[in-house]
């Protein structure tokens, strides 16, 4: 079970990360620096960090508010930033 989550968490976040403008921006610090392993080290710890803030606040927000609730949320609030998206209001 734990492991099935790990691979499960890895997945979805690569696959969220690739071609996200968190990765964009590091390409454009790698290409501009001269330090590329910096670079690297900076944006990984970042990424840690911000991943621990998520983990935080999901761990802290169910305690509160129905699992079910919290994804039918984030489903509504995705199709609207996709509507104000497509329309140019965004």
């Amino acid at each position: 079970m734990f492991w099935k989550v790990i691979f499960t968490t890895f997945g979805l976040v690569f696959l969220a990360e690739l071609g996200d403008k968190t990765q964009l921006a590091t390409m454009l610090l790698a290409a501009k620096s001269e330090s590329p392993v910096g670079v690297f080290i900076g944006s990984a710890i970042a990424l840690v960090m911000s991943s621990l803030v998520g983990v935080l606040a999901g761990s802290v927000i169910t305690r509160l508010i129905p699992p079910q609730y919290i994804q039918t949320g984030a489903g509504v609030a995705f199709v609207v930033l996709g509507i104000l998206l497509i329309a140019g209001k965004f």
